[in-house]
């Protein structure tokens, strides 16, 4: 009898041991993920893809138990994968449309969208080209189709017809050109893309007629080797503001022209979640809005969203 008993106690003690264990297994990944802990998958537009690296690589060295798995891609890949519930967040130029918020509020999922920065697109030439500045009617002009040439810009010029070139045709560059100027067919034919912003950047470096059209954090940090190597292969290009197209003072993408809205190029970038729960997206979000991350948008040529920026003027002599 006592042996009996004996082996029911052993057996009911090893049924309450693998109890235990199949419930600590089976939904462990989702119970155990925190603001701060677990694994998740995001879309970054390519464009920001040095500002996404820096800020993900702090977060991760603060947070030893988050990792955060970014797919670099085209605005209009980023959102097809976020609205196919393939990442749960994504870092964007663009906010949903009314018809995409619909669509996730049928899946009852709420999209939480977060400014984090004002970023601007950058225009860049061969550093041999001694055409460092262009007037906003110019660029207008450019296009639109109407100037096609650089002696159209500069009659003494010797470089030959324009060659426009952005990341690609997807992307969120494009559609702020066409936006910006009210183009409502193609771009003229002069207009390229290749595949990525380091790509525009060799493109520019190779033929000295072209332009090249990038985010700003591609060329904003010289202490990224990157970006120093970036800003020894091509130079940033001035532009007179859009309330004075055809004036004389010109703004390069510096955070303080964007910040006054001097320089003409600027947009909001957002981070936009369909997280349901606590998890690491919003702790993720959470980080850059604040302190930390904003200084990291500071410092890749950006004006944070979330916190205060002093501007200081300084008279021209």
């Amino acid at each position: 009898m006592k042996r009996s008993i004996n082996s029911l106690a052993v057996l009911l003690s090893l049924s309450a041991i693998l109890a235990v264990s199949c419930h600590s297994g089976s939904g462990s990944s989702i119970n155990q993920e925190t603001p701060t802990r677990g694994n998740i998958r995001i879309g970054v537009d390519e464009a920001y893809q040095l500002l996404a690296d820096s800020e993900i690589s702090t977060f991760e060295s603060l947070y030893k138990n988050a990792e955060i798995n970014p797919v670099y891609a085209s605005e209009d890949s980023i959102l097809h994968l976020f609205l196919a519930d393939s990442i749960r967040l994504m870092i964007t130029s663009r906010k949903l449309t009314e018809n995409e918020e619909a669509y996730l509020k049928e899946k009852l999922i709420i999209p939480r969208t977060t400014q984090i920065a004002w970023d601007a697109l950058a225009f860049v030439v061969n550093r041999s080209n001694p055409n460092s500045e262009i007037r906003y009617n110019v660029l207008k002009n450019i296009f639109t189709g109407s100037t096609s040439s650089w002696k159209q810009i500069n009659s003494s010029s010797k470089l030959g017809n324009l060659k426009i070139v952005f990341d690609n045709q997807g992307s969120s560059n494009v559609r702020m050109m066409i936006k910006k100027f009210g183009i409502t067919g193609s771009l003229p034919p002069y207009c390229y893309s290749a595949n990525t912003n380091s790509q525009v950047i060799d493109y520019v470096e190779s033929h000295p007629e072209s332009i090249g059209i990038i985010s700003v954090n591609w060329v904003s940090d010289p202490n990224d080797s990157i970006t120093h190597d970036f800003l020894n292969r091509v130079k940033v290009v001035g532009v007179t503001p859009d309330f004075d197209p055809a004036g004389n003072d010109f703004y390069r993408p510096h955070p303080a022209y964007i910040a006054d809205k001097s320089y003409p190029f600027i947009r909001e970038v957002y981070t936009i979640s369909r997280e349901t729960f606590a998890g690491l997206g919003r702790g993720f979000i959470q980080f850059v809005a604040n302190d930390k991350g904003q200084r990291i948008v500071l410092r890749m040529g950006m004006v944070p969203a979330t916190m205060p920026v002093r501007l200081v003027h300084i008279n021209k002599e």
